[in-house]
């Protein structure tokens, strides 16, 4: 095992055991991780900023740097299904087990290991709220004068970096209907099941006339009605219903398109409310998306970073790359693993990702 790859172990097992869990959303400025990293990071100017809700930045500066590294520090629960204490670092012969290990903590102790081997320039933006869906780090980093053009983001992409990925977008739909009894000739129509049911199905048509569409290896676009609720029993129209679901455009398709598309299926009268957005990578305007992926490979180029495919998951990359920024995404781990018990991340990965943070600090 190489000294750097020891480090990295090291600090991957401090940072496994700080519970970062989110929900609850319970993390503050005050808590210990933050003096950890401070204390592993000696030379670096550091800022640390609490922007509540459980949303804390973590911003390092050693030099004059010409990238910033951005990695978030917060994990998913631990479900009961852990063999093991998931805030206990397990070290087997050919991986690293503990919660956040791949997701993507693995990511930050390998930049905390690879920063106290060498003296070189380096930016590091921690933060604790990308798993809360409420990217109050980024927003506040970029809405200051930071002065970067160019950004790598962790997160589990089998040491490759990424250069694209899709949006994400959540709805949530309220269908009004009139109760009666289910005899009446009215039902057809005042029930605000079958509503939801005929929206769903011209959705569904919709969605798969996209499917030879494509951008840079991803094809199609994707979609899930995920909950569909009303109603009060058989004899009864109901009155009621809610649907949620979510679709993944291609950076190249227009998110408020699809959504007009999406909102014209409905009839008159129907709540549409979007709970959750998020660009796809590269962001921006959909017709600039293949110039600005070309731009995010020159920069992973210039950094001698191997090139891997698109991917179907999204991250916050697609925030710094909206704001202006080449943005890729580059760390150890599979995303097969996040999120999972016994979470675990490849010391192979960890090794190879630590030694291109520790070679792209020494330029």
């Amino acid at each position: 095992m190489s000294d750097l790859l020891a480090a990295t172990l090291k600090h991957l097992a401090a940072l496994v055991s700080f519970d970062t869990r989110n929900p609850p959303r319970a993390i503050a400025e005050a808590d210990s991780i933050f003096g950890y990293l401070r204390a592993q990071l000696p030379g670096f100017d550091v800022e640390v900023i609490d922007h509540g809700a459980g949303a804390v930045s973590f911003f390092a500066v050693r030099g004059k740097p010409k990238f910033l590294f951005n990695v978030h520090l917060d994990t998913v629960p631990d479900s009961p299904h852990w063999s093991a204490d998931p805030h206990v670092l397990r070290v087997t012969d050919d991986r690293a087990i503990g919660l956040g290990a791949c997701d993507i903590k693995g990511a930050a102790a390998g930049l905390v290991a690879a920063a106290s081997m060498t003296n070189g320039d380096a930016a590091f933006l921690f933060t604790t709220d990308e798993e809360a869906n409420d990217p109050r780090c980024i927003a506040a980093f970029l809405q200051r004068g930071h002065g970067f053009r160019d950004v790598v983001v962790a997160e589990p992409t089998k040491g490759a970096a990424v250069l694209a990925h899709r949006g994400i977008s959540s709805v949530r739909m309220q269908f009004h209907g009139t109760a009666g009894h289910a005899s009446g000739t009215q039902a057809m129509q005042a029930n605000a099941l079958h509503q939801a049911i005929r929206w769903g199905s011209q959705a569904l048509d919709f969605v798969q006339s996209h499917d030879t569409q494509e951008f840079g290896g991803l094809h199609g676009l994707r979609f899930n009605i995920g909950r569909v609720e009303g109603g009060i029993k058989a004899n009864v129209i109901a009155p009621e219903a809610e649907l949620r679901f979510g679709f993944r455009p291609l950076p190249s398709q227009d998110m408020d398109a699809l959504h007009a598309q999406f909102r014209g299926f409905a009839a008159a009268g129907v709540d549409y409310e979007e709970t959750f957005r998020g660009p796809s990578l590269p962001g921006g305007a959909a017709d600039a998306a293949e110039a600005r992926r070309h731009a995010a490979q020159a920069f992973a180029e210039s950094l001698r970073l191997p090139i891997g495919p698109a991917v179907d998951f999204w991250t916050e990359a697609s925030l710094f790359s909206q704001a202006g920024l080449n943005a890729v995404v580059y760390g150890p781990g599979d995303i097969a693993q996040a999120h999972t018990a016994d979470e675990w991340v490849s010391l192979q990965q960890l090794s190879d990702v630590a030694s291109r943070y520790h070679q792209l600090m020494e330029q």
